[in-house]
């Protein structure tokens, strides 16, 4: 897959039902890290506009993605319990769709079972549990296996 640069904030709509998502900052790739290109927004309630969490997309695959996913995201407490990270993720599908990525991954830690139960509404379809290598940055703040959830976007011939 070839990179040909970030999408003008104007040109992604990016609001669901419940939340919109509004572009934060971009990254660009850093090899040395193992970062690729990567996409980073605040969820926000549509209603009022308050902030109910993070997320972000990773364009590209890589070691670092493999193992840390294509998309993460973070809802506060306080906003638990609404759907608000799936319809985000829909929600980021689309951009991923954009960048002509044919499928994404959600790394979910094994213990996590709000989140892996968000990959199993989506219809994600999950791969393992996964042992992480000793070298990758999760394992050094203490993980020892992931569930990897992997969508296949509509245009993908996977």
């Amino acid at each position: 897959m070839d990179f040909r640069g970030f999408i003008p904030a104007d040109m992604l709509a990016l609001e669901g039902e419940t939340i919109r998502l509004s572009l934060v900052r971009t990254a660009a790739a850093d090899p040395v890290k193992r970062w690729v290109p990567a996409y980073h927004f605040e969820m926000r309630r549509k209603t009022d506009d308050i902030v109910v969490g993070i997320t972000d997309l990773r364009i590209g695959y890589n070691e670092g993605t493999y193992w840390g996913g294509n998309i993460g995201y973070a809802v506060y407490p306080p906003h638990r319990g609404h759907s608000h990270a799936g319809e985000a993720v829909k929600l980021l599908f689309g951009v991923a769709a954009l960048h002509e990525m044919p499928y994404v991954l959600i790394a979910v830690n094994t213990e996590n079972r709000s989140s892996q139960r968000v990959c199993e509404k989506l219809c994600g379809v999950r791969l393992g549990p996964l042992a992480i290598p000793p070298d990758n940055d999760r394992y050094l703040e203490g993980e020892r296996t992931t569930y990897l959830y992997r969508f296949a976007l509509p245009y993908g011939n996977d």
